[in-house]
């Protein structure tokens, strides 16, 4: 039985998957290999790298030319700065793999001899020996070399780059690093040398940086279709619809949902169900409240300073954000949080759900109110006594609140989120829409009851101008976005943050009717 794969390499036996070779630019990785080259591969977390280079070394083996060997060195992690521990971690991993994969066993017997004898320049030894005893030229794969730590890192840098010049006859012909970053944006902190050294200084020898990216629209298409070819089970174009819109084609998020609708969610195990929006949809939901490892390991990244200046300016829709620098913004786009298309925005839809779930969620979770509280006879959500609600706690609690947000620039907005996502788990969804230059958060809250489906938006708007400006802007912001909603009810939130002004003259609400639609101003 085949399933799809969200942990680990993929395997053609076991998983839906696409063939990895036909992911990257194949011809032209081989062409670097023939160059005698040494080059980096580098993608965010659980994109498809490892599976790759998996790949590409049996293709070469399988032929007559090379000897290729793939090793990760994550392990050597744990040693951080000491070189020697780390060293010893790397030379038994390349024993193992080379025992494993190449049926050589000679590594195996002579590596710990000879890291005795050559101390912390034995990772050097141990390429230079391997490339002599084969009798075709040797390549490596290195994955997770950005996992190692300082000087560690910087060391096994530093032998790669000395041992380049005995290539290939006495060093592998060609060096693949694998890794999150391009070794060029390594600033790596050396205890040794009191200094920071950069990868692109440790290792100038590099030829180019080849990046894998996301699925395709048809990629991701092809993926699902592997599915339905297996158990006969289909998925409807809306279906496919909702798991572009909120991977993108992220590959870890591709199979996640595919595996959640089709395995985890018993009613769909029967194959002649089809696989609609809806079932996507919650599929999605599921993922997100599950905060699976993928997903944990990225909001993690959160709390670190350097992602935060640049993940608030877009949550907080600024035009132009300020003391932001290039070497952030890559790092967070090359941990996969965001893409730099026109601007720079949240990388899928996804991210862009679990980011203030992730953000608030101590709040979302410790809010006392129960949805109960405002839901009609019909089931249907009483949307005005829940602002009304919202009003009074704001009010009463957001400076205590709010003091616990490490985003404070976004923390009204972050605030209602936490509040509505209290009261509508129970019943519905929030779609958001946020991003630089935008001036706003659109909400798109659906509340599911009886057989009936509310469709709301909510639109949050910070004060910067006079307050009459900001509700005629918003009016018909607000009303765009029922329209392209097919929404009937619309709400505008605005947020006065002046100090000067007494809350008397910050709460109120208003109805207001814009083009035919009738929409509520709440002001706070």
């Amino acid at each position: 039985m085949k399933f799809f794969n969200t942990a680990g390499p993929v395997n053609s036996t076991d998983h839906y998957c696409l063939s990895p070779l036909d992911r990257i630019d194949f011809q032209e990785m081989i062409s670097l290999i023939q160059q005698k080259k040494y080059f980096i591969l580098h993608a965010p977390r659980q994109t498809g790298k490892t599976s790759c280079l998996l790949e590409l070394m049996n293709y070469l083996n399988q032929g007559e030319k090379y000897e290729a060997l793939y090793i990760n060195i994550e392990a050597a992690q744990a040693e951080r700065e000491n070189i020697s521990g780390a060293m010893r971690v790397i030379l038994s991993e390349f024993a193992t793999c080379a025992r494993f994969y190449l049926k050589n066993t000679h590594i195996n017997d002579i590596w710990p001899k000879l890291l005795e004898k050559t101390g912390n320049n034995a990772f050097s030894e141990i390429l230079t020996q391997w490339t002599e005893a084969s009798e075709r030229p040797t390549v490596l794969f290195i994955d997770e070399i950005d996992s190692l730590v300082g000087d560690s890192l910087i060391s096994v840098l530093r032998q790669l780059r000395a041992g380049y010049n005995r290539r290939p006859l006495s060093f592998p012909q060609s060096i693949v690093l694998c890794g999150i970053r391009d070794v060029r944006d390594y600033r790596i902190h050396s205890s040794s040398e009191k200094a920071i050294i950069t990868g692109g200084s440790a290792f100038n020898i590099k030829a180019k940086s080849l990046h894998l990216g996301s699925f395709s629209k048809v990629e991701m298409t092809q993926l699902y279709q592997c599915h339905t070819d297996e158990t006969g089970q289909k998925f409807s174009d809306n279906a496919l619809e909702i798991a572009w819109l909120y991977s993108e084609g992220q590959p870890w998020i591709v199979n996640a949902i595919g595996y959640e609708v089709c395995y985890e969610m018993k009613d769909f195990r029967d194959r002649s169900i089809t696989i609609t929006k809806n079932h996507m949809q919650q599929a999605v939901e599921n993922l997100i409240l599950r905060r699976d490892t993928h997903i944990d390991q990225l909001l993690d990244k959160l709390q670190e300073e350097r992602v935060r200046s640049v993940i608030e300016p877009i949550m907080t829709n600024k035009d132009d954000p300020k003391d932001v620098t290039e070497d952030d913004i890559l790092y967070v786009r090359d941990l996969g949080l965001i893409k730099i298309d026109k601007s720079i925005r949240i990388a899928n839809q996804l991210y862009k759900e679990v980011i203030p779930r992730a953000l608030t969620f101590s709040t979302q979770v410790t809010i006392t109110h129960d949805s109960s509280w405002y839901v009609n006879p019909d089931g249907a959500l009483d949307i005005n006594k829940l602002m009304l609600a919202f009003q009074d706690f704001f009010r009463k609690h957001f400076d205590e609140w709010s003091a616990d947000f490490q985003y404070q620039e976004a923390s009204v907005q972050l605030l209602l989120q936490a509040f509505l996502q209290r009261i509508v788990n129970s019943g519905g969804y929030i779609f958001r829409e946020y991003g630089l230059g935008r001036k706003r958060t659109d909400l798109l809250v659906t509340w599911y009851y009886q057989d009936s489906k509310q469709e709301i938006v909510i639109e949050l708007k910070i004060r910067y101008q006079n307050t009459d400006e900001v509700i005629q802007k918003g009016l018909i912001q607000t009303a765009e976005y029922m329209d392209k909603c097919g929404a009937t009810e619309g709400h505008l939130v605005i947020f006065d943050r002046r100090k000067t002004v007494s809350w008397e003259e910050k709460i109120f609400h208003k109805e207001f009717v814009h083009e035919g639609k009738t929409i509520m101003v709440w002001g706070m």
